[in-house]
């Protein structure tokens, strides 16, 4: 037997999952979180569609909840194998479970509070524990075995810190096959990752399409009209709110003020990292230099290290944080979580978001029902904290950031095969998927397929 099921992140961009099962043995590629609405959030409590004691290991592609964030659900339900990741994901993944836990943990108390029985959270803080004792640190590059059989390499996907795309060799008796997992892909020439990894051959690539109907904003226009964000609000005495994914977006944000210090005026802002969790996550980015592309690496040395901005105020304790909201002006304010569906920035936007001269830049993915897709589709109103908030501050949405590459990138990355071998695409919402497919079709006359969540490849009747 030497099949893949298309679980979790199939028809949709959360929840990455799909299980690996070769010669009797199973191994999970990634284990992800499902984020967006709360319905969609509560589907992660379901049962997983195998037995998660019978799973052999588990291979991560990075450290972002969607693709790491029910480890300690599969540990809870009797997984006991390694869980394979880059060096500097595992660094990072240990600080992302447990902020997870914690928040899982404080939902539950107000859950249970609210409704007057016992709700228990998703997992504990000693199950992402248990989770994180179980990771296996390897480098970018050189083949490892996960299980017989089973032979996997990572590359540098170029996504965040660590993140990779997975070559996987399986192996059943005299049958061989090389199935590639891109994972996120980064964007191509972006500031302190290196670019994605070229990897030549594959019998079948597993691909994401998060950004796959759409090209992204030209970069340096994205950097121009941040730049134009921050003098306007400099000159309307207004606070700028950043709401960023702890793990990625905030440090190139952190990188790109650093940069255009100068230009951009940005001795009149108090700059505020606003999460316990993207200061932690900064600090193994800042020991990471050696995983730095040559830009940062040169700013880097030239300033004795990172970061670069001389005013950057890191907000641990929940008094600063609500210190930075009695600031009515003069502001940036970088906080989690990335969506708006909690955390800190939920708190700085029910107090800002009323007022005109406030500004609002949005630069990641926002999920179908989160608070920050409605921020990007204009909502009049949001409801925070069981308000309905008048959005009258002015939102901008700057693609050009996102960690995701879009089509263009995608397409660039696939091409680096010798020959064309066919794709599946996950991680992307149907439209994006079926953009996608069309484009590379037409672009690369590869065979591209979008699988739904329960169908099986055989692996082994690849041509």
């Amino acid at each position: 037997m030497m099949n893949l099921e298309f679980f979790g992140a199939a028809g949709e961009v959360t929840g990455s999952c799909h299980v690996l099962r070769v010669a009797g043995k199973t191994v999970l590629l990634d284990c992800g979180l499902i984020q967006g609405s709360r319905a969609d959030e509560e589907r992660n409590a379901q049962p997983f569609p195998f037995d998660a004691s019978k799973v052999d290991a588990v291979v991560l592609s990075h450290a972002h909840l969607d693709h790491c964030g029910r480890l300690p659900l599969l540990v809870k339900r009797g997984f006991r194998g390694p869980v394979y990741a880059q060096a500097a994901s595992c660094d990072l993944v240990a600080i992302l479970l447990a902020d997870a836990a914690r928040l899982e943990e404080r939902d539950a108390r107000y859950q249970s509070r609210k409704t007057g029985r016992r709700v228990k959270p998703l997992y504990s803080i000693d199950e992402a524990n248990d989770a994180v004792r179980q990771l296996q640190a390897r480098p970018y590059r050189k083949p490892f075995e996960v299980v017989p059989g089973v032979e996997v390499r990572f590359r540098d996907a170029g996504h965040i810190l660590g993140s990779c795309s997975v070559e996987v060799r399986v192996t059943d008796g005299d049958i061989s096959r090389r199935l590639v997992f891109s994972g996120d892909l980064g964007q191509y020439d972006t500031p302190i990752l290196k670019d994605p990894e070229c990897i030549d051959h594959a019998d079948v690539v597993l691909m994401e399409s998060t950004y796959g109907g759409r090209r992204h904003r030209d970069r340096s226009e994205t950097i121009r009209e941040i730049g134009e964000i921050i003098a306007r609000a400099g000159s309307g005495k207004g606070n700028i709110l950043i709401p960023a994914f702890a793990i990625g977006r905030s440090q190139e944000i952190l990188y790109q003020l650093g940069k255009h210090y100068e230009e951009w005026g940005l001795h009149r802002f108090e700059i505020f990292l606003d999460s316990p969790m993207a200061i932690e996550a900064s600090k193994v980015y800042w020991n990471n230099s050696r995983l730095y592309d040559e830009e940062a690496t040169r700013l880097s040395e030239e300033n004795g290290g990172m970061p670069l901005l001389p005013n950057l105020r890191l907000s641990q304790q929940t008094e600063e944080s609500m210190a930075i909201n009695r600031i009515r002006s003069g502001a940036i304010i970088i906080a989690g979580s990335g969506m708006c569906n909690g955390g800190r920035i939920v708190h700085h936007l029910k107090h800002n978001l009323g007022h005109s001269h406030n500004q609002v830049i949005i630069v990641g993915y926002m999920a179908r029902g989160s608070t920050g897709r409605k921020l990007v589709d204009r909502h009049e109103t949001v409801r925070i904290h069981g308000e309905h908030i008048k959005v009258r501050a002015q939102v901008h949405t700057v693609g050009g950031l996102s960690a995701h590459g879009d089509q263009d990138d995608l397409a660039r990355w696939y091409e680096c095969f010798e020959e064309r071998p066919p794709v599946y695409l996950v991680h992307g919402e149907d439209d994006a998927r079926e953009d996608f497919r069309n484009y590379l079709s037409g672009r690369s006359g590869a065979e591209v397929y979008a699988p739904e969540p329960g169908e099986i490849l055989d692996l082994a009747g690849l041509d």
